[in-house]
């Protein structure tokens, strides 16, 4: 099962990389600080990551001397890392490229689009991924290594957006996902566009499954499960 270390001062997006993480059978650590990052590593007591997800915006050891330490280490030079920032320009993310980050995610980011990256990364650094990339629910077969849907024998075509819904549901299938859940992790995590977004791609996402479509219900005042 991939480890995956989080170092991000931020609780809510902590979490939220968490969930998705561990909903997807990952095993996951998460720190706020890089200081708090080096003693665990110091300590002995766990397992080396397997990737790192590292924030550049922290109070003390920020992520780019973070990542200076642990690619002057031989011990971590070949663990895969993301950077995340709230920085957008091309000379931030050059430099952190340039310091030997593997890839770099600029705030906000939909947490799907973050995933994907990891399991890239895993794949590319010869990590066998436990995910099964089959979701099935009744006559609805999703399948992540290709983006292909199909209902029954009927391919479906679905918009980036409307994909990345399906996945997300078909993950949690049999559990109510709140509708805040949702457009943080398809939309973002400080999404702050109108939840009618999520209601009009429901509803077309509904309308190209035909009559699997059933199979995503609402629960009223809470969100939407895939199942009865």
């Amino acid at each position: 099962m991939p480890q995956v270390w989080i170092v991000e001062d931020d609780e809510d997006i902590r979490e939220i990389i968490s969930y998705a993480l561990n909903t997807a059978d990952f095993e996951v650590m998460t720190f706020d600080s890089g200081a708090a990052f080096f003693a665990a590593l110091d300590s002995n007591k766990y397992t080396t990551p397997d990737m790192i997800v590292l924030d550049i915006m922290m109070p003390g050891d920020d992520g780019l001397l973070v990542l200076k330490k642990l690619r002057q280490s031989s011990s971590y030079q070949a663990v895969p890392i993301i950077m995340l920032t709230a920085k957008s320009s091309e000379h931030d993310k050059i430099k952190g490229l340039d310091m030997g980050a593997d890839d770099y995610l600029t705030k906000p980011f939909s947490v799907m689009e973050l995933m994907s990256r990891i399991k890239a990364l895993l794949r590319r650094s010869g990590f066998a991924s436990t995910e099964s990339n089959e979701y099935t629910f009744q006559s609805i077969k999703l399948n992540h290594a290709n983006r292909t849907v199909f209902v029954g024998d009927d391919a479906i075509t679905l918009t980036y957006k409307e994909y990345e819904l399906l996945h997300y549901l078909l993950m949690n299938k049999s559990i109510v996902v709140t509708r805040d859940k949702i457009l943080e992790a398809v939309w973002g995590y400080d999404y702050e566009g109108e939840s009618r977004t999520l209601d009009m791609h429901i509803k077309r996402l509904r309308q190209k499954l035909g009559e699997a479509g059933r199979h995503i219900t609402t629960v009223r005042n809470v969100g939407y499960k895939m199942g009865e």
